[in-house]
């Protein structure tokens, strides 16, 4: 079977990156962890390891709605704790009465540290308290370098798991009918757009699928992507559920309230 023939010709390498995980699993009978996967790359990894094989997987991001987790690839007799995850909560203390922080000063202070996206999980915030979840092996790193985010001047406390805030990121369902897959055609009805706008957004670089830029309309959308239009919020595709009557997909998509 040509597993590629399912995804996108971009994807290959990510794929092969999987398949490489679950021979080294059969081979050496122990367990393989992988880094913070984003929900398009949890998606591929299920489809490939499948659930009827000697290998299995779980998934988890530090809390139970994470968007970012790390998959556990074990033999059949492994029975995962959360441990084995090694995934660490850190806190995020900063003078919150005279400045503020959001998610993206947070994103691009980490990145700046030059650690891989891969490294660290979901990013929380709830009312002025902003935690992270990252690698336990890079938790040394972050916190001898981490002192500073924008202006402010800020320390990195661990915490135990149990702290973590449930931040108030909600997710609305819809269900809609679109003409076809295609980027410029499925922002136009996610958004509320007409065909046309949609095609300047993203000539103008303002569309991305999965964190990535995608400038050609005709990109083909499929299940577990993030799409998000600068200034219209982020939205999920949640499930493709088929063809109606009239040939239109029907699909489910979350939107970040």
């Amino acid at each position: 079977m040509n597993i590629y023939q399912h995804f996108r010709p971009e994807e290959r390498d990510y794929i092969d990156q999987v398949m490489q995980w679950k021979n080294t699993v059969e081979l050496q009978y122990a367990p393989k962890l992988t880094d913070f996967l984003d929900p398009r790359e949890q998606h591929i990894l299920k489809t490939i390891i499948g659930e009827n094989g000697d290998v299995k997987y779980q998934l988890f991001g530090g809390w139970p709605g994470a968007e970012r987790k790390r998959a556990l690839l074990f033999p059949e007799y492994l029975v995962p704790a959360q441990e084995d995850f090694q995934i660490s909560l850190f806190e995020i203390d900063y003078p919150k009465k005279f400045v503020k922080i959001e998610h993206p000063n947070v994103l691009g202070t980490l990145m700046s540290l030059g650690l891989k996206r891969g490294k660290f999980g979901d990013i929380l915030v709830d009312d002025g308290q902003i935690q992270f979840l990252a690698a336990k092996e890079i938790g040394g790193y972050i916190s001898s370098n981490l002192e500073s985010i924008g202006k402010a001047t800020v320390q990195i406390i661990e915490k135990p798991p149990e702290n973590i805030i449930s931040p108030k990121e909600l997710w609305e369902e819809h269900e809609l009918t679109v003409s076809s897959l295609r980027l410029d055609t499925v922002i136009s009805g996610v958004y509320n757009l007409s065909r046309q706008k949609s095609q300047n957004y993203i000539a103008a670089g303002l569309v991305k699928v999965n964190w990535t830029q995608i400038e050609s309309p005709a990109f083909v959308c499929e299940i577990g992507d993030m799409l998000s239009v600068r200034g219209h919020g982020r939205v999920r595709l949640s499930s493709i559920d088929g063809k109606t009557k009239k040939e239109k997909w029907r699909i489910s998509v979350g939107r970040q309230k």
